[in-house]
Protein backbone atom coordinates (compact mmCIF):
# COMPACT_ATOMS: atom_id res chain seq x y z
CA UNK A 1 0.00 0.00 0.00
CA UNK A 2 1.22 3.48 -0.86
CA UNK A 3 0.44 4.74 2.61
CA UNK A 4 2.99 2.38 4.20
CA UNK A 5 5.58 4.76 2.78
CA UNK A 6 3.97 8.01 3.88
CA UNK A 7 5.36 9.55 7.04
CA UNK A 8 2.91 10.12 9.86
CA UNK A 9 4.06 13.59 10.84
CA UNK A 10 5.27 16.78 9.26
CA UNK A 11 6.93 19.91 10.44
CA UNK A 12 4.85 22.80 9.09
CA UNK A 13 6.57 25.13 6.68
CA UNK A 14 6.69 28.91 7.06
CA UNK A 15 3.31 29.18 5.30
CA UNK A 16 1.68 26.95 7.95
CA UNK A 17 0.92 24.10 5.57
CA UNK A 18 0.61 20.89 7.55
CA UNK A 19 0.85 17.26 6.57
CA UNK A 20 -2.83 16.29 6.83
CA UNK A 21 -3.03 13.19 4.67
CA UNK A 22 -1.38 10.80 7.14
CA UNK A 23 -2.52 7.25 6.53
CA UNK A 24 -6.10 8.30 5.70
CA UNK A 25 -7.36 6.45 2.64
CA UNK A 26 -10.40 8.08 1.02
CA UNK A 27 -13.51 5.94 0.77
CA UNK A 28 -14.26 7.19 -2.73
CA UNK A 29 -17.66 8.47 -1.73
CA UNK A 30 -17.72 12.26 -1.68
CA UNK A 31 -14.06 12.76 -0.82
CA UNK A 32 -10.76 12.64 -2.61
CA UNK A 33 -7.14 12.96 -1.66
CA UNK A 34 -5.22 14.00 -4.74
CA UNK A 35 -1.46 13.73 -4.90
CA UNK A 36 0.03 16.49 -7.03
CA UNK A 37 3.43 17.25 -8.46
CA UNK A 38 5.18 18.53 -11.58
CA UNK A 39 7.99 17.27 -13.75
CA UNK A 40 9.85 18.35 -16.82
CA UNK A 41 9.77 16.68 -20.23
CA UNK A 42 12.84 17.21 -22.42
CA UNK A 43 12.39 18.28 -26.04
CA UNK A 44 14.87 19.48 -28.65
CA UNK A 45 13.28 22.95 -28.64
CA UNK A 46 13.30 23.26 -24.83
CA UNK A 47 11.66 21.96 -21.69
CA UNK A 48 7.94 21.23 -21.37
CA UNK A 49 6.59 21.16 -17.81
CA UNK A 50 3.80 18.78 -16.82
CA UNK A 51 1.74 19.20 -13.64
CA UNK A 52 -0.56 16.38 -12.57
CA UNK A 53 -3.20 15.73 -9.95
CA UNK A 54 -3.69 12.04 -9.23
CA UNK A 55 -6.57 10.53 -7.29
CA UNK A 56 -4.89 8.50 -4.54
CA UNK A 57 -7.74 6.00 -4.29
CA UNK A 58 -8.11 5.05 -7.96
CA UNK A 59 -4.66 6.12 -9.27
CA UNK A 60 -6.42 8.06 -12.05
CA UNK A 61 -4.84 11.27 -13.33
CA UNK A 62 -7.82 13.59 -12.85
CA UNK A 63 -6.04 16.85 -13.63
CA UNK A 64 -3.05 17.78 -15.72
CA UNK A 65 -1.58 20.79 -17.44
CA UNK A 66 1.44 21.50 -19.65
CA UNK A 67 3.41 24.70 -20.30
CA UNK A 68 6.86 25.95 -21.25
CA UNK A 69 7.22 27.57 -17.78
CA UNK A 70 6.76 26.03 -14.36
CA UNK A 71 4.54 28.62 -12.71
CA UNK A 72 1.74 28.62 -10.15
CA UNK A 73 -0.72 28.89 -13.05
CA UNK A 74 0.46 25.48 -14.31
CA UNK A 75 -0.48 23.87 -10.98
CA UNK A 76 -3.70 25.88 -10.72
CA UNK A 77 -4.78 24.71 -14.17
CA UNK A 78 -4.21 21.05 -13.22
CA UNK A 79 -6.11 21.52 -9.95
CA UNK A 80 -9.06 23.20 -11.69
CA UNK A 81 -9.27 20.33 -14.17
CA UNK A 82 -9.33 17.86 -11.27
CA UNK A 83 -12.00 19.80 -9.39
CA UNK A 84 -14.17 20.02 -12.52
CA UNK A 85 -13.80 16.28 -13.06
CA UNK A 86 -14.49 15.20 -9.49
CA UNK A 87 -16.64 17.87 -7.80
CA UNK A 88 -15.79 16.32 -4.41
CA UNK A 89 -17.27 17.37 -1.08
CA UNK A 90 -13.96 16.95 0.78
CA UNK A 91 -10.49 17.43 -0.70
CA UNK A 92 -7.10 17.15 0.97
CA UNK A 93 -4.63 18.23 -1.74
CA UNK A 94 -1.20 16.72 -1.10
CA UNK A 95 1.99 17.99 -2.71
CA UNK A 96 5.58 18.83 -1.99
CA UNK A 97 6.78 22.25 -0.83
CA UNK A 98 7.36 23.62 -4.33
CA UNK A 99 7.05 27.39 -4.56
CA UNK A 100 4.10 27.03 -6.93
CA UNK A 101 2.12 25.10 -4.29
CA UNK A 102 2.99 27.56 -1.53
CA UNK A 103 2.21 30.62 -3.65
CA UNK A 104 -0.57 33.07 -2.77
CA UNK A 105 -2.26 32.42 -6.12
CA UNK A 106 -2.46 28.66 -5.53
CA UNK A 107 -3.65 29.07 -1.93
CA UNK A 108 -6.33 31.51 -3.09
CA UNK A 109 -7.77 28.97 -5.54
CA UNK A 110 -7.69 26.27 -2.85
CA UNK A 111 -9.51 28.51 -0.38
CA UNK A 112 -12.16 29.38 -2.96
CA UNK A 113 -12.90 25.67 -3.45
CA UNK A 114 -12.55 24.59 0.21
CA UNK A 115 -9.48 22.51 -0.60
CA UNK A 116 -7.33 21.66 2.41
CA UNK A 117 -3.60 21.79 1.73
CA UNK A 118 -1.28 19.02 2.86
CA UNK A 119 2.46 19.03 2.26
CA UNK A 120 5.07 16.44 2.99
CA UNK A 121 8.20 17.04 4.98
CA UNK A 122 10.94 18.95 3.22
CA UNK A 123 13.38 16.53 1.59
CA UNK A 124 11.20 13.42 2.16
CA UNK A 125 10.45 11.93 -1.27
CA UNK A 126 8.25 9.21 0.25
CA UNK A 127 5.61 11.74 1.30
CA UNK A 128 4.65 12.22 -2.35
CA UNK A 129 5.66 8.78 -3.61
CA UNK A 130 2.52 8.19 -5.67
CA UNK A 131 3.05 11.29 -7.81
CA UNK A 132 6.73 10.43 -8.20
CA UNK A 133 5.80 6.88 -9.19
CA UNK A 134 3.52 8.15 -11.96
CA UNK A 135 6.33 10.32 -13.36
CA UNK A 136 8.75 7.36 -13.27
CA UNK A 137 6.17 5.30 -15.18
CA UNK A 138 5.65 8.08 -17.72
CA UNK A 139 9.38 8.39 -18.23
CA UNK A 140 9.89 4.64 -18.65
CA UNK A 141 6.85 3.93 -20.83
CA UNK A 142 6.83 7.08 -22.99
CA UNK A 143 9.73 9.54 -22.72
CA UNK A 144 12.62 7.06 -22.72
CA UNK A 145 11.22 5.48 -25.88
CA UNK A 146 11.80 8.68 -27.87
CA UNK A 147 14.94 9.09 -29.98
CA UNK A 148 17.70 10.27 -27.63
CA UNK A 149 15.19 10.15 -24.74
CA UNK A 150 13.42 13.37 -25.74
CA UNK A 151 10.77 14.69 -28.09
CA UNK A 152 11.53 16.86 -31.12
CA UNK A 153 9.09 19.63 -30.18
CA UNK A 154 6.90 20.69 -27.26
CA UNK A 155 3.85 20.22 -29.49
CA UNK A 156 4.83 16.63 -30.22
CA UNK A 157 5.38 16.02 -26.49
CA UNK A 158 1.99 17.54 -25.60
CA UNK A 159 0.15 15.27 -28.04
CA UNK A 160 2.00 12.15 -26.88
CA UNK A 161 1.45 12.92 -23.18
CA UNK A 162 -2.25 13.60 -23.78
CA UNK A 163 -2.60 10.24 -25.58
CA UNK A 164 -0.64 8.48 -22.83
CA UNK A 165 -2.68 9.90 -19.92
CA UNK A 166 -6.16 9.91 -21.44
CA UNK A 167 -5.87 7.04 -23.90
CA UNK A 168 -3.64 4.58 -22.07
CA UNK A 169 -2.84 5.28 -18.41
CA UNK A 170 -6.34 6.13 -17.16
CA UNK A 171 -8.22 3.71 -19.41
CA UNK A 172 -6.01 0.66 -19.99
CA UNK A 173 -2.91 0.55 -17.78
CA UNK A 174 -3.42 -2.05 -15.07
CA UNK A 175 -2.32 -1.57 -11.46
CA UNK A 176 -1.66 -4.38 -9.01
CA UNK A 177 -2.97 -2.13 -6.19
CA UNK A 178 -6.32 -1.97 -8.03
CA UNK A 179 -6.68 -5.73 -8.51
CA UNK A 180 -5.02 -5.47 -11.94
CA UNK A 181 -7.65 -3.07 -13.25
CA UNK A 182 -7.15 0.27 -14.95
CA UNK A 183 -8.04 3.37 -12.92
CA UNK A 184 -11.25 3.93 -14.91
CA UNK A 185 -12.31 0.28 -14.65
CA UNK A 186 -11.66 0.42 -10.90
CA UNK A 187 -13.81 3.55 -10.59
CA UNK A 188 -16.61 1.89 -12.58
CA UNK A 189 -16.57 -1.05 -10.15
CA UNK A 190 -16.60 1.21 -7.06
CA UNK A 191 -20.10 2.66 -6.41
CA UNK A 192 -20.10 6.40 -5.95
CA UNK A 193 -16.50 6.91 -7.05
CA UNK A 194 -16.71 7.86 -10.70
CA UNK A 195 -17.24 11.50 -11.63
CA UNK A 196 -20.85 12.51 -11.77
Amino acid sequence: CMFCFISRSCLPCANKHVYKLGNHMPSGRGETNPSADATYVPTVEGTLYLATVQDVYSRRIVGWSMASRQSAELMISALRMALNDRRPATVIHHSDHGSQYTSKAFRKVCQAHDVQLSMGRVGDCYDNAMAESFFATLECELIDRQPSGRFATRGEARKAIFRYIEGFYNRRRRHSALGYQSPMDFETDEPGLAAG
